[in-house]
């Protein structure tokens, strides 16, 4: 006899999901799914498009697909709109970063995904400061800032969870957060 309960909680998480990304049509789907146990959210404000999002990319041990395609839209090469395989894990750290640092104000975006051509040309017209092979090309870095939060405390936040490279940029107003080794500069 087939197991209802987990057939009706599958049902429901699919569904949620799908709601979720309607969230700006459906305004009910972000808070059915951010109100299931284990849920994870972000909201991000980027910086160079003016673009917001606030979305569950992840309900316990499961990253909700379309939440995923969501935020590479989102963190896309701003440059060229090239989009990007952003790294989930980023997601997780960044969401623990918040939860280290008790806000839950959302993440100004300066720099999420960046093409090869993107970075290059960055590479090249600013003197420094961008690395030959930048782990956002591989969508696994991003460069962020909390509205109200100092930087250098969101900088020992991230720095504290060891989960990859964090780089403080007081003059420029970011840090830079990434999956990579675990390093700091």
């Amino acid at each position: 006899m087939p197991n209802t309960h987990k057939h009706s909680r599958r049902l429901f998480l699919s569904r949620a999901a799908r709601l979720a990304v309607a969230g700006a049509v459906l305004p009910l789907a972000k808070p059915a799914l951010a109100s299931l146990p284990g849920a994870r959210e972000l909201d991000f404000d980027h910086t160079h498009t003016g673009e917001r999002v606030s979305v569950v990319f992840a309900v316990g041990h499961h990253y909700i697909p379309e939440a995923l395609t969501t935020l590479n839209r989102f963190l896309r090469d701003h440059y060229s709109g090239e989009v990007g395989h952003i790294d989930p894990q980023l997601f997780d750290l960044l969401f623990r970063t918040r939860q280290e640092l008790g806000c839950d104000q959302p993440f100004q975006v300066i720099s999420g995904y960046r093409c090869a051509a993107t970075n290059s040309h960055l590479r090249n017209s600013r003197g420094g400061g961008v690395a030959r092979n930048s782990l956002h090309m591989q969508g696994k870095a991003i460069d962020v800032r909390i509205p109200g939060i100092p930087l250098s405390d969101l900088r020992d936040a991230a720095k504290s969870l060891n989960g990859g490279g964090v780089g403080f940029y007081p003059r420029d107003r970011f840090v830079h957060v990434d999956t990579g080794k675990v390093r700091y500069w």
